[in-house]
C-alpha cells in the first residue's frame, strides 16, 4: 500500500485500471460485434462481450468490497463543495452502471435463450426464465445503460483532466498518474 494520505492505495488503483481497461475493451466489442454479419465470427465476439461483462461483474463487486473497507483519500482541501457533491455523484453512477450494465446483459442473454458459458467451461445459471418478449424488453435497456455508462466514464476522465491541467491539483497523482 501507498503511504501518500493523498493517493488510493495500491490495490484501488489496481482494481481501477483493471476495470477501466475491461470496460472500455468490452464497450468496443459490445459495439463493433453488433455490426457483424451473423457468423461464427460474430458468435465469438457476443461469448467474448460476454464473458468481459461477468468479469466486470466481479471486479466491480471486488472494488466496491475494497472501496467500503477502505477510505478513499479526501479531495484536496481547495475542491469547492459542489464540485465535491459533483464527484460523489459521480462515483455513485459509475458503481451503479458497473451493476447495472453486466446485470442487464446477463438477464437479456437469459431471456433471450442464449445461456453464458464462462470461457466455454463454466455455465451459468439463467438469470431470468426464457422469454421473448422479455429479451426484446431488455435488449434496448442493456444497450441503453451501457451508452450511460460510456457517458459517465467521458465525463470523468474530462473531470479528472480538467483538474489535472486546468486546475492542477494533482487529482490524477491519487490514481497514479501525473504528478
Amino acid at each position: 500500500m501507498t503511504s501518500d494520505p493523498g493517493r488510493y492505495n495500491s490495490v484501488a488503483i489496481f482494481l481501477h485500471w483493471l476495470l477501466a481497461i475491461a470496460i472500455i475493451g468490452s464497450l468496443c466489442v459490445g459495439l463493433y460485434m453488433t455490426n457483424i454479419p451473423m457468423s461464427p465470427t460474430r458468435l465469438k465476439f457476443y461469448n467474448w462481450h460476454k464473458w468481459a461483462g461477468i468479469i466486470i461483474l466481479l471486479l466491480s463487486a471486488a472494488r466496491l468490497l475494497w472501496r467500503l473497507l477502505h477510505m478513499p483519500p479526501p479531495l484536496p482541501n481547495s475542491t469547492p463543495s459542489w464540485q465535491q457533491w459533483a464527484a460523489r455523484a459521480g462515483h455513485s453512477a459509475l458503481y451503479v452502471f458497473f451493476f447495472a450494465v453486466p446485470l442487464a446483459g446477463w438477464a437479456y442473454s437469459s431471456a433471450a435463450g442464449f445461456p453464458i458459458v464462462l470461457f466455454g467451461v463454466i455455465p451459468l445459471p439463467d438469470w431470468v426464465p426464457k422469454d421473448r418478449e422479455l429479451a426484446e424488453v431488455l435488449k434496448p435497456i442493456h444497450q441503453y445503460l451501457a451508452y450511460a455508462l460510456a457517458a459517465t466514464i467521458i465525463v470523468h476522465v474530462a473531470a479528472a483532466l480538467k483538474h489535472q491541467f486546468i486546475d492542477r491539483d494533482r487529482i490524477l497523482a491519487r490514481m497514479g498518474l501525473g504528478s
